[in-house]
């Protein structure tokens, strides 16, 4: 919908938004994944004050699950990753990108 209101169909190597397009993509199927599966899960995004950020945060079973989500791979910021952990130290946190999505969207 927003690409036809845009116009912009480009493939992603030509985008400026792959990024984004990505995380919107992730955030939206694992929501229906859940949902499919009949897990109940609050759902939220994590960010500092000075812009550390974790794109997808899941509490469910009384644990906190975080997730970052990258379109070109590589882990999360050593910083963000420190700072969310010394916040919530029993938290998992993981990297999903387009090497390991699937196992994250399939049930």
């Amino acid at each position: 919908m927003r690409n036809s209101l845009i116009q912009n169909f480009n493939p992603p190597a030509l985008r400026n938004d792959t990024g984004q397009l990505w995380e919107n993509y992730l955030w939206m199927e694992r929501r229906k994944r859940n949902q499919q599966v009949g897990r109940a899960v609050n759902a939220y995004f994590w960010r500092t004050y000075d812009q550390k950020e974790v794109d997808c945060i899941e509490e469910y079973g009384g644990k906190l699950y975080g997730y970052e989500f990258k379109w070109q791979g590589g882990e999360i910021r050593r910083a963000a990753r420190a700072e969310f952990l010394s916040a919530y130290p029993e938290a998992e946190l993981h990297t999903i990108h387009r090497d390991n999505y699937e196992g994250f969207l399939l049930p």
